[in-house]
């Protein structure tokens, strides 16, 4: 059990607790949900005061600003963009490197467009008003609790299409806030916008540093991705089930 993953997993039950929390405000009293999703952001605060969804825009705000501004606590998987954590390997290929890059931007793409499609079929539930903004929201939290079941047991991404090693070696590792603030781009509120376009900060900052860098994210050029330095072992649970569900 490794220091990451001890914080790995908080992280999850922490994740866990505010999906059911909002998940039983969202069965018992969804109309509470609703009127902060369709009034200003400040609206609550003056009326009534700080409510929970304002802890929670800043519970979720401060998680991307991490990013944007990085600490040194941060997993490897985060941190390989950064030049002071490149362990340049000796005589690497620059074609393998290029092959490989282009390789994980066509998956990356293909991420994309199922991601999106995905999402566009909640989107027009929403615009022709099937669901309603605290289903969006709801869909939101579910997505912030599924980026550590991705991270910690399953990864569809990772199983179908990047084929990636791990969480270290991911090509589209810090795309996970854009992935699940997806829904608040269709409502139309400071709640929602602010953390959608912060997400996509975080994203397009990620990008711009794979195109400059590529060499930083590929284990044949950066030694720190290698499985035989790797000091924070995220693969463990994930990888015991893959091997679980292969054995007779």
């Amino acid at each position: 059990m490794t220091r990451m993953m001890k914080r790995a997993l908080i992280n999850f039950f922490f994740r866990l607790f505010v999906f059911i929390f909002i998940f039983v405000m969202y069965l018992t009293d969804k109309e509470k949900l609703f009127d902060f999703m369709t009034h200003e952001f400040t609206f609550g605060i003056v009326e009534h005061g700080i409510s929970v969804l304002h802890v929670l825009w800043f519970v979720f705000m401060v998680m991307m600003l991490q990013h944007i501004f990085p600490h040194k606590n941060l997993s490897m998987a985060y941190k390989k963009g950064k030049l002071e954590e490149f362990e340049p390997a000796e005589n690497y290929s620059r074609l393998q490197l290029l092959e490989f890059v282009q390789d994980m931007n066509i998956k990356a793409w293909l991420v994309m467009l199922s991601w999106l499609c995905f999402n566009a079929v909640f989107a027009t539930l929403y615009l022709f008003k099937i669901i309603d903004v605290a289903d969006m929201l709801m869909l939101t939290v579910f997505f912030y609790l599924s980026d550590y079941i991705c991270i910690l047991f399953f990864c569809p991404f990772q199983t179908f299409i990047l084929k990636n090693k791990c969480c270290i070696n991911c090509r589209i590792y810090d795309w996970g806030h854009f992935m699940m603030f997806t829904p608040m781009l269709f409502v139309r509120n400071f709640f929602s916008w602010s953390l959608f376009f912060t997400s996509l900060v975080v994203l397009i900052r990620w990008e711009v540093n794979y195109a400059k860098h590529p060499e930083l994210f590929w284990y044949g050029s950066n030694n720190r991705l290698k499985c035989s330095q790797c000091k924070e072992k995220l693969c463990v649970i994930k990888n015991g089930l893959k091997q679980k569900k292969a054995s007779p």
